[in-house]
């Protein structure tokens, strides 16, 4: 290994110099020599001059000094692969986060800088996937090897609905889980690692953490972390892979005190200048390649919800599917609370979905818009003032709202309320006749947290069972 000193440090910022004709390569990774314990993990960021290189570490500089040795490793990041991996919590770099046995050193070790495969090679997302979620089935239909984003704010429920999302690839799929925890916090990653222990899912589940109290090295490189992972499964065991990411945005962020650090100017919104490429370079590598896939599902944490927020619409230009979590919606209770309106897909075609799916899902959505443009006409004058034809509409929707409502396995704990899965099929049946008015005349109430449109019937008929009494 080519051995530097460090001259100089400020936080997470090493300047490293090396000896003329040694210096280090871009995304090589350093380890410092910290005395009393394991190197400082660090990497290259930038070529100062011909001896002096300037590093992030991705790991607690505290104790450093100038002055301490510093080895090129002539490689990037590398991090242990494939089985001996599965059922583990693993760090940044590799390292163990569950207290448990040590990864054995025959396990293969990749490094977390790759290319994309090449454009030839990629294999178009053609079946779906299904999530057994009424809304997302329905409106917002998700592919296998396609990239999902789930926008909202704080506390509208994305961390609950990825855990319901790997719940729904554990029932129904024989895959991989991926799990990288970007910037979250610490009980996050307890409660999720306890929940997968608990649904019997971990032991085909990686978690990859980089968390809130980590440095940003260490938060802005997790997700390529994880995404390595998922590569080894693809690759060379050709194995489906499910990969979640919550929170992609604090990878920008992480990516934006990087640049800050370094010395770059900032872009709009004081986001970093290299933004949409760091972006680019993440969600590229994503993609299937042959008979495997890697299906990424990312939440995105929308600051001050503010959808215009350059992070936010340079992910967005990567997702195939956009689901839009509502606040308003939230507030009512109305959960999962995806915005029907806002929220997208790319495969809500009839070429993809067939010509029922398609059809259903437009007539949904038409008449819930018909609804919100009639809101505010309702809350001055109320629905006796409306016509006849939109009196019936407005009921339908509201109806249909209430109705794509659902319990989720992974809140039973909180709820009370037993997990729900519904199939498109029943989906599909259940919004047609509630579109068609077979639910005219029933209350509201009986459609609400519900899974199929039998469940409601039985809601209704035992709730007019009790009022004839």
């Amino acid at each position: 290994m080519r051995q530097g000193s460090v001259v100089a440090i400020r936080g997470a910022v090493l300047d490293i110099e090396f000896p003329a004709g040694a210096v280090p390569e871009i995304e090589e990774a350093l380890l410092i020599d910290a005395e009393g314990g394991d190197p400082v993990v660090a990497e290259v960021q930038a070529h100062l001059d011909r001896q002096h290189v300037r590093a992030i570490a991705l790991q607690v500089t505290s104790g450093l000094r100038r002055g301490v040795s510093a080895r090129a490793t002539g490689s990037a990041i590398t991090v242990p692969v494939g089985d001996k991996v599965l059922g583990r919590l693993l760090g940044v770099t590799g390292a163990i986060g569950d207290k448990g046995e040590p990864i054995p050193p025959d396990a293969p070790r990749w490094p977390i800088h790759r290319r994309p495969p090449a454009f030839s090679a990629q294999s178009r997302p053609s079946d779906l996937f299904r999530t057994g979620i009424k809304v997302i089935d329905l409106l917002i239909p998700l592919a296998q090897g396609g990239k999902a984003a789930m926008f909202g704010g704080a506390g509208v429920g994305k961390t609950v609905l990825v855990m319901e999302l790997i719940n729904a690839m554990a029932a129904g799929y024989q895959g991989i889980s991926v799990f990288a925890g970007v910037g979250e916090r610490s009980r996050e990653g307890h409660e999720m690692l306890l929940e997968m222990r608990r649904s019997g899912v971990i032991d085909r589940t990686v978690l990859v953490y980089g968390q809130m109290n980590e440095p940003p090295g260490a938060r802005w490189r997790v997700p390529m972390t994880a995404l390595t992972i998922a590569e080894y499964f693809r690759d060379e065991e050709h194995r489906n892979v499910l990969l979640l990411m919550d929170n992609i945005y604090r990878f920008v962020q992480a990516g934006a005190e990087i640049s800050g650090l370094l010395g770059r100017l900032p872009s709009r919104v004081g986001y970093q200048p290299t933004l949409a490429s760091e972006v680019a370079d993440l969600q590229e590598r994503i993609a299937s390649v042959g008979d495997a896939s890697v299906t990424a599902i990312q939440a995105v944490y929308v600051p001050a919800d503010d959808f215009a927020d350059p992070a936010v619409t340079t992910i967005a230009a990567h997702a195939d599917s956009m689901v839009v979590l509502s606040r308003d919606m939230a507030a009512e209770g109305m959960y999962p609370a995806i915005d029907p309106i806002a929220s997208s897909s790319v495969l809500l075609d009839p070429l993809v979905v067939g010509e029922d799916h398609a059809q259903v899902a437009i007539e949904v959505r038409s008449a819930i818009e018909r609804y919100r443009e009639l809101k505010d006409v309702i809350s001055l004058l109320g629905v006796e003032e409306l016509g006849a034809e939109d009196r019936k509409i407005v009921g339908r929707a509201r109806r249909l709202q209430l109705y794509l409502t659902q319990p989720f396995v992974v809140t039973e704990a909180f709820t009370g309320a037993e997990g729900r899965s519904v199939s498109l099929e029943d989906t599909i049946a259940d919004c047609r006749a509630i579109l068609d008015g077979e639910c005219d005349d029933w209350q509201e109430s009986s459609l609400f947290m519900v899974g199929t449109l039998d469940e409601a019937r039985k809601k209704e008929l035992a709730d007019q069972d009790e009022a004839s009494k």
